[in-house]
């Protein structure tokens, strides 16, 4: 399935069941999430994808989103540093990438690609996880 070519549709549309609007009592990441899934994908931002990986909502339609733009940045600042998408997006369980193996096989080439000192920039812990996505291939 090729999730790019629905760019003009939701999350809610394309990954059943709707939600229903967030309780009013939510906190602000449960609104944020529950607004996400309303967003055509083609108009997600990186930080919407940092969110949405990091809550691990919708994997098989957000997971191409974020490796296509990684290829091209692959320490693209989403929202909190330089780099967050990008260990968003290797920490989502391995499971995930079972339907999407050229996407992990394309992520892993760009993680082992990354210049050592770029690397040493990120958050403390970062090399490891990096260095655990690469060697899961």
């Amino acid at each position: 399935m090729d999730t790019l070519l629905h760019l003009d549709r939701t999350l809610d549309e394309l990954d059943p069941p709707r939600w229903e609007a967030a309780p009013a009592d939510a906190t602000r990441l449960v609104r944020t999430v529950h607004g996400l899934r309303r967003v055509p994908l083609g108009e997600l931002q990186p930080a919407d994808l940092r969110t949405l990986l990091a809550q691990r909502v919708a994997l098989p339609f957000v997971l191409p989103l974020a490796v296509r733009l990684l290829a091209e940045q692959p320490l693209l600042d989403a929202y909190f540093y330089e780099g967050d998408l990008l260990l968003a997006t290797v920490a989502v369980p391995e499971g995930a990438w079972a339907a999407l193996p050229e996407l992990e096989a394309r992520l892993r080439a760009v993680v082992a690609g990354l210049p050592g000192a770029a690397v040493e920039e990120l958050p403390r812990g970062s090399d490891a996880d990096l260095a655990r996505f690469v060697a899961r291939g």
